[in-house]
């Protein structure tokens, strides 16, 4: 699997169903890992029965680990530990079991409820222990659906396909779904024109925990939403519009709610106006564009916001570029690509696009434009000090401290703060800096000087003068 990704790592869920030798079969939903696809691990455990929960040997719980625990009992489904990878050497496999009771997951080794197995997927060790404990589980939680009842199921991914249209990928939980069913999929409905299995092969039905893609539907639908079989396509079309409108008043609402009240918007005037990474996102598939939505909308700070103007699935098109250029925004196409008429276009108006294949690429490089957005940091850097040996009043100007450089060096144009008995007096610049009746640019450690600061006056015998510099650096 990790070998047909992109950067090593799964970024799509999927939905697979194998047969064991006594004609059981068992359906299969792989989520991704990575730390992005939260929504995709929560979607899983929810549609699931159970939840075989993979634990390299030599890794242990990682964070990731904890998190598909934690969706697994909000869910409230059973749990099953597969520990990976027990043909590594020096595996230990007590600390994976100390790790995972920390999280209240005991294992029958340590006299608790939860099947351990251990199992190599690199030499497939022990995989048939795994489906048994799987069918043993099943017994136990005594699974039943009534297959003669209308199809229901729950949109798992989502994807426009250039040659078959909207296509979503669909695990049926209750009854059998049919070719010529009339179905709702969230927002979207239509009449299933066909039916193809995880083996790429069409079928005429679907049964309960029969993963399916469905083709036929008026649009993407949303991943996570419910599928239902409806009884004609007036009720199928109402649901949908109804669905639909719901959707444009959240979306009106989340704008307006983003603009603020007319007392926001002053405020926003007077403070100036907050600076914005607006962002249009284009993915492969529904998941993806969810996930990357998620990450980005995470990187704004106080100073700077990320916004993500649009989401959707499907290749880069014109109205994809008009929008961007019109907001100033740029275009990430993730595993997809523009159009030939939107490239020429983006190339025309001067919208940049970037292309994608591994999700944390994306955040990096819209993580390096927030900082970029950031004022400068003005930073003092200190450079020297002198010491008031004498005060000389000079007509014109005031009094002078004729003065002996200590530590360092002092410039003309530096900033300086006169300090006595170790407190900060004043804080201002130096108007002169002279060596003998010449004007210096600077004088170093050991040398005397004149020095005189831009309207002040208030100096005596013995004062410091700290001397610094202040640069600007872009904001970390």
């Amino acid at each position: 699997m990790a070998a047909k990704e992109a950067g090593g790592i799964t970024q799509h869920i999927g939905a697979y169903q194998v047969q064991m030798k006594g004609g059981q079969k068992i359906t299969f939903l792989d989520t991704p890992g990575h730390e992005a696809f939260t929504a995709l691990r929560a979607r899983g455990a929810k549609v699931t029965d159970m939840v075989v929960l993979v634990v390299a040997a030599d890794d242990g719980v990682m964070p990731q680990t904890i998190e598909a625990i934690n969706h697994a009992k909000a869910a409230g489904v059973p749990l099953i530990v597969a520990v990976n990878k027990i043909d590594k050497p020096g595996v230990n496999l007590d600390r994976v079991r100390q790790e995972l009771l920390q999280h209240e997951i005991v294992v029958e080794e340590l006299g608790g409820e939860t099947q351990e197995i251990q199992v190599s997927a690199l030499k497939a060790l022990n995989l048939d222990k795994l489906a048994e404990a799987i069918d043993l589980q099943a017994e136990v939680l005594e699974l039943r659906a009534n297959p003669k009842r209308g199809g229901e199921g729950t949109v798992i991914e989502a994807k426009l396909d250039r040659g078959r249209g909207p296509v979503a990928t669909v695990l049926v939980q209750r009854g059998t779904l049919r070719t010529g069913d009339i179905v709702v999929a969230g927002a979207e409905y239509g009449r299933v024109r066909a039916l193809v299995n995880d083996k790429g092969a069409q079928v005429k039905e679907a049964g309960p925990s029969v993963p399916v893609e469905v083709l036929g539907l008026s649009g993407v639908p949303a991943a996570g939403e419910p599928l239902v079989v409806v009884e004609n396509e007036t009720r199928a079309k109402e649901i949908s519009e109804f669905r639909q409108r719901k959707l444009r008043e959240k979306q009106s609402a989340a704008l307006n709610a983003g603009r603020g009240t007319l007392t926001d918007m002053l405020a926003r005037i007077q403070a100036g106006e907050q600076k914005e990474v607006a962002v249009v996102v284009k993915a492969d598939v529904q998941g993806s564009a969810e996930a990357i939505g998620v990450t980005l909308g995470k990187l704004g700070n106080d100073e700077v916001r990320v916004r993500v103007l649009h989401s959707a699935v499907g290749q880069i098109t014109e109205s994809d570029v008009q929008l961007a250029k019109a907001s100033s925004a740029i275009l990430v196409g993730f595993n997809v690509r523009a159009t030939s008429q939107a490239r020429e276009m983006a190339q025309r108006d001067g919208v940049d696009i970037r292309y994608y294949s591994i999700i944390y690429e994306v955040a990096d490089d819209v993580e390096k434009m927030v900082k970029g957005k950031l004022a400068p940091v003005h930073r003092e850097k200190f450079i020297g000090y002198a010491q008031i040996l004498q005060v000389f009043e000079v007509k014109r100007i005031g009094n002078v401290a004729g003065c002996r450089v200590t530590e360092g060096v002092v410039k003309r144009g530096c900033g300086v703060r006169l300090l006595r008995d170790g407190v900060v007096i004043h804080t201002g610049e130096l108007s002169t800096l002279r060596r003998f009746k010449d004007d210096v640019k600077e004088v170093t450690n050991g040398y005397e000087c004149g020095m005189g600061f831009v309207n002040y006056d208030d100096i005596r015998v013995g004062d410091q003068i700290e001397c610094f510099e202040t640069e600007t650096v872009a904001a970390a």
